[in-house]
């Protein structure tokens, strides 16, 4: 089988034979049977008509710049070899026979490239193409005259040539190549770039004419095929008896720990001896090991385990120890919680003793105090099957009031009914009594 590459030598010579505008185009044709046999005439026929559909990929198609990679004389004296090379044979047999019709019906194309076509074919009064190959492809081009010129359907054409018109030959998409005429980062729309009449611009031909060398020693039958679609195939129906794939869509979110890679060390030593402070009473060294801890690291109240539900028992056996830790705590938004524990806790005098030292040392909410008081108040008359113990816890209530009062922690006329009624209750017991004079002095 006869290769359709052409090699280097072939190559050359139809380049020189296509750059040869200014020679007579029968001479042309006739330097062409004499390099090239028959037996190639396909294989340059078919690159020729390649080259003729390649247009330049560096400016958009149907552009005012639109440019072929052949130019104008180029084009003529292709057109003619294609043809010249079955002009033996009945028009119908030449394989490149639609696509010179095309060519020639083309409006978008040059009309003395159309009019030369239609020598070549020999349609109606186009009868001398004998006399147009005497002339060269330049001399054809300046001599010619569209006025004189009617171009036909595309439909006559067929019509007159068969089916063999209705279609081009069986080969995948033509390759596109880049336009030589426009160099490397070059705008074809800047003011630089300016396209002749007659296909030819500004711009030298060297590299034209390496890359028609170039494309006519690659071009193949294969062209660039179009992909095969090839669909995915449907998915097998799951029968009964199989397992089905579960894929959950679970979305967790992460929770940090704000505990990682913290100091376990700190404050050990704080809150050992307050782990042992809920139990018993410390030794004046261990308190002041404590408060002097607490001094230096403030922060350290946060870390040393004492919770809400903690305190009733250090307020118990260690009611300094509380009064430090409240006192640090005071700004903390927790603090509402050591509250209410504080005011939930059974009366005793070490809870009074807390409450009356944390009144001196920061401000004390004042719903804070009233419910104290009134807890007290509660109390003192709930303990009734103690004799002893009831009178022992108002004396204590009774101190702790003439206190806030004296220190002007507490509004008397918030708490004045409540409070009278109380010291009238106990009016027996002497620091009632008291009280209740202190009240009747700032009534």
């Amino acid at each position: 089988m006869t290769s359709m590459n052409m090699n280097i030598e072939e190559t050359r010579n139809v380049l020189s034979l296509l750059k040869s505008d200014l020679r007579p185009i029968e001479d042309v044709l006739a330097e062409f049977n004499s390099k090239f046999p028959r037996a190639r005439h396909l294989a340059v026929c078919y690159s020729l008509s390649l080259l003729l559909q390649a247009r330049a990929l560096a400016l958009p198609l149907n552009s005012p710049h639109d440019l072929m990679l052949l130019r104008s004389t180029e084009r003529i004296i292709a057109f003619a070899i294609m043809y010249q090379c079955y002009s033996s044979k009945k028009p119908s047999v030449n394989p490149f026979l639609s696509e010179m019709v095309n060519a020639a019906c083309n409006e978008q194309a040059e009309k003395h490239e159309r009019a030369f076509i239609l020598h070549l074919l020999q349609w109606h009064s186009y009868n001398n193409a004998k006399e147009i190959l005497k002339l060269s492809a330049a001399d054809y081009i300046k001599s010619f005259d569209p006025s004189t010129h009617d171009f036909p359907e595309l439909g006559e054409l067929q019509r007159e040539y068969g089916a063999k018109a209705d279609h081009g030959p069986d080969y995948a998409l033509k390759k596109l190549v880049p336009d030589p005429d426009v160099p490397r980062g070059c705008d074809p729309n800047s003011p630089e770039f300016d396209v002749q009449p007659g296909g030819n611009s500004k711009i030298g031909c060297g590299d034209r004419d390496e890359a028609i060398t170039g494309i006519l020693g690659s071009l193949t039958t294969g062209g660039l095929a179009p992909r095969w679609i090839r669909p995915c195939p449907p998915r097998y129906p799951v029968h009964q008896s199989e397992l089905l794939w579960i894929d959950p869509d679970n979305k967790h979110e992460l929770i940090w720990d704000d505990k990682m890679c913290a100091d376990t060390s700190r404050g050990a030593t704080v809150r050992d001896l307050l782990v042992k402070g809920l139990k018993v009473t410390l030794t004046p060294t261990e308190q002041e090991d404590i408060t002097t801890s607490l001094a230096n690291d403030p922060k350290l109240v946060y870390h040393c385990g004492i919770t809400p539900r903690k305190l009733p028992q250090l307020i118990e056996h260690n009611p300094q120890i509380a009064v430090e830790i409240l006192t640090k705590l005071i700004n903390s938004p927790e603090i509402v919680d050591y509250f209410t524990a504080l005011v939930s806790m059974d009366m005793s005098l070490h809870s009074m003793e807390v409450v009356n030292r944390l009144t001196t040392a920061v401000k004390l909410p004042k719903e804070f105090i009233r419910m104290y008081i009134t807890n007290c108040i509660s109390s003192c008359e709930n303990a009734k099957q103690d004799k002893y113990m009831q009178n022992r816890l108002v004396r204590l209530v009774c101190v702790f009031l003439q206190s806030l009062i004296r220190n002007n922690i507490i509004d008397v006329k918030d708490l004045f009914i409540e409070v009278q009624a109380f010291c009238i209750d106990f009016s027996r017991i002497r620091e009632a009594a008291g009280l209740f004079r202190l009240l009747k002095t700032l009534e």
